[in-house]
């Protein structure tokens, strides 16, 4: 590149000067010294300004660009910066922003696809796992009564009933999977009305009453009974996120345990509350655990059962009503996962009357 730029100095000098010395030649008074002088002081000044000019200014860019494309041709996108570049007198640093920017784009082009590829591998090992665990356990129990055990009246029955709730966890499975994969690609419409989301609260806690005494754990309600708690949203899916969240904190507490709904009303919103006492979730476990098939080891031992799929959909029902869930835990005190739905003015007996 210094070899081109200076070739090209020397021939425009070269004109440069030769423009100067045809000038004075035109003047009578011109001597040929200082003829002479002017051809090589203006070839001197203008080969000096020429190169400088095309070296820093030109070739430099014209270098960048040539490395830039070198690069995208050999994949080695991961060394561009994102950089904003402004308007500038050089085409040359435009053209040389444009080639940037097309690689930033192909780099994240790159990255997506790479954590796409990443995240295709995780979910088929997560779902086969858990796909392996149900359909094993049945496979073992039937073996188990062909070796034999079918003869015994008390042991048949025993193993069929194991081998049935085996089956009936991987048709959860299925049925979640197959729900969330609906609410992420749009497929399951919300149908929205308004509803008493107390009354809601009530219901779930009587279904769950029966999980709840299994383990010793006291359901405990907090409310303003004498307030209205009507909300919009898809009541059957809003009974979901409720039934959910409070089975959770009832199988993953511990014996004796208790676990509090707390409903909160603000000027526009009504705030739920799902908290217990249980062993809490680790710091690092909390930005992971709504995702599909994550679970927390420590505390959600395989023995509890679940599909490992709850809290993903949880989660997009909630972003359905444009709202979050969110939670907040302590190791050895409990966990808090909240939400919040629109609070709606109760109606007065006068609205409700047909007008004469």
């Amino acid at each position: 590149m210094p070899t081109g730029s200076r070739g090209l100095s020397f021939i425009l000098s070269l004109a440069i000067s030769g423009l100067v010395a045809a000038f004075l030649f035109l003047i009578p008074t011109t001597s040929p010294t200082v003829l002479w002088a002017a051809l090589l002081l203006s070839f001197s000044i203008s080969y000096l300004l020429i190169s400088i000019t095309l070296e820093f200014l030109v070739f430099k860019e014209i270098g960048n660009i040539y490395s830039l494309l070198e690069k995208i041709q050999k994949r080695e996108l991961s060394e561009f910066q994102d950089k904003s570049f402004k308007s500038t007198l050089s085409p040359l640093k435009k053209i040389n922003a444009v080639i940037n920017s097309y690689a930033l784009a192909r780099q994240r082009e790159i990255e997506t696809l790479q954590k796409n590829a990443e995240f295709r591998r995780e979910f088929i090992a997560d779902i086969s796992h858990e796909f392996k665990t149900p359909i094993f356990a049945t496979q073992g129990y039937i073996h188990t009564l062909l070796d034999g055990a079918i003869d015994d009246k008390q042991v048949r029955m025993k193993f069929l009933k194991k081998a049935a709730k085996s089956l009936d966890s991987l048709d959860h499975l299925v049925h979640d999977l197959l729900t969330l994969n609906q609410m992420e690609s749009g497929v399951i419409k919300f149908t929205f009305s308004e509803f008493d989301l107390l009354e809601l609260v009530h219901e779930v806690i009587e279904e769950l009453e029966h999980k709840a005494s299994k383990g010793d754990v006291q359901i405990v309600l907090e409310a303003d009974h004498q307030k209205s708690h009507l909300t919009i949203g898809d009541r059957q899916k809003i009974y979901r996120v409720c039934q959910n969240l409070i089975f959770n904190a009832i199988k993953y507490n511990h014996d004796g345990g208790e676990v509090r709904v707390c409903l909160k009303l603000t000027k526009n919103q009504i705030q739920v509350d799902i908290k217990d006492n249980g062993p809490g979730i680790p710091p690092e476990d909390l930005k992971r655990i709504f995702e599909r098939f994550y679970r927390v080891e420590k505390s959600r031992s395989k023995g509890k059962g679940g599909t490992g799929l709850g809290l993903a959909i949880v989660k997009h029902i909630l972003e359905g009503h444009k709202s979050k869930i969110s939670v907040s835990s302590v190791l050895g005190k409990g966990s808090i996962f909240s939400f919040d739905l629109p609070l709606e003015k109760e109606k007065k007996k006068e609205e409700l009357l047909p007008q004469a």
